[in-house]
């Protein structure tokens, strides 16, 4: 009897600790990732025609103040990050993409909605490796939108879909369609995977090494990231104490509209640069290695 009772009282002190444990973990404490949101900017009606060309300054500045960093700080990661080109579309509406299809069999599954879009087109007048990557992706979305839309690298910085909570999104279906929307939107994604993987800090303390690290992987020292990443802040320092007449994200509309094959190789799981698995609540980033354009 007397064991059944220090039994009794056991279970029910173990009951009320899951019970409080329970409620706490809704809870935001100190210690809970805030996740943040990505911005959603509108595209001022004069800059419509052209929010698919290029980046612009204002654009740059937009950002670094909402990450709260240098603005050369900023064009330094995107420059090598997303290489000397920063191409983010092929033609208007059309995203730079990279359908990998071993992601897509890997996350079909995942998708919230299996259904596939039996209408879908490839877009208009595409040729070589764009036409070849969305005509693939097209294939797989009138299978699996949602699904082939996750196995995707997208936008100037080939961020994969299935990140799409990473980059502050609600739904796959969301990261698409801001993707789609503009190159400024492609860089909200860009800085809000930045914060919600632990890479702003390095970014705004210019620790090239933690930044490229995270980023780019354990080989980052070997390919030099690092080291590109403080010479291009220290260029885009001196230009903006000596106002150059023409800034190094300035492309003309002829250089976006060449449809070559992207500076992006394809990234096997094998070559993920997350140290963990994509689908870890910690696993920030897998991304495409880069090739860079001299």
């Amino acid at each position: 009897m007397r064991y059944s009772k220090l039994l009794t009282i056991a279970m029910t002190g173990f009951l009320v600790i899951a019970i409080v444990a329970g409620c706490n973990a809704g809870a935001t404490s100190p210690t809970t990732p805030v996740v943040k949101k990505v911005q959603q900017d509108s595209v001022p009606q004069e800059d419509l025609n052209e929010r698919y060309l290029h980046l612009t300054e204002k654009d740059f500045r937009i950002v670094a103040s909402e990450l709260g960093v240098e603005v050369a700080a900023i064009k330094a990661v995107v420059q090598i990050e997303a290489g000397t080109r920063m191409q983010g579309f092929w033609a208007p509406g059309v995203p730079v993409i990279n359908f990998d299809r071993t992601m897509y069999n890997k996350f079909r599954a995942k998708a919230v909605n299996k259904s596939g879009n039996k209408g879908e087109k490839v877009p208009a007048g595409l040729s070589g490796y764009a036409l070849q990557e969305w005509t693939q992706l097209v294939n797989a979305r009138r299978v699996n939108a949602q699904g082939a839309n996750l196995g995707t690298f997208w936008g100037m910085f080939q961020i994969g879909g299935f990140n799409y909570k990473q980059c502050g999104c609600e739904t796959i279906d969301e990261f698409v369609r801001l993707m789609s929307y503009s190159e400024l939107e492609q860089l909200e994604l860009f800085a809000a995977l930045v914060t919600n993987s632990g890479m702003l800090p390095d970014l705004k303390n210019k620790n090239w090494a933690g930044f490229a690290r995270k980023y780019n992987g354990p080989n980052y020292a070997r390919r030099g990231y690092h080291t590109k990443m403080a010479n291009a802040y220290r260029k885009f320092k001196a230009q903006e104490k000596s106002a150059p007449e023409k800034t190094p994200n300035d492309k003309s509309a002829h250089e976006k509209s060449v449809q070559e094959k992207p500076i992006h190789e394809k990234l096997t799981p094998e070559k993920s640069t997350s140290v963990k698995s994509a689908s870890s609540a910690s696993s920030a980033v897998k991304y495409k290695e880069t090739k860079r354009i001299p």
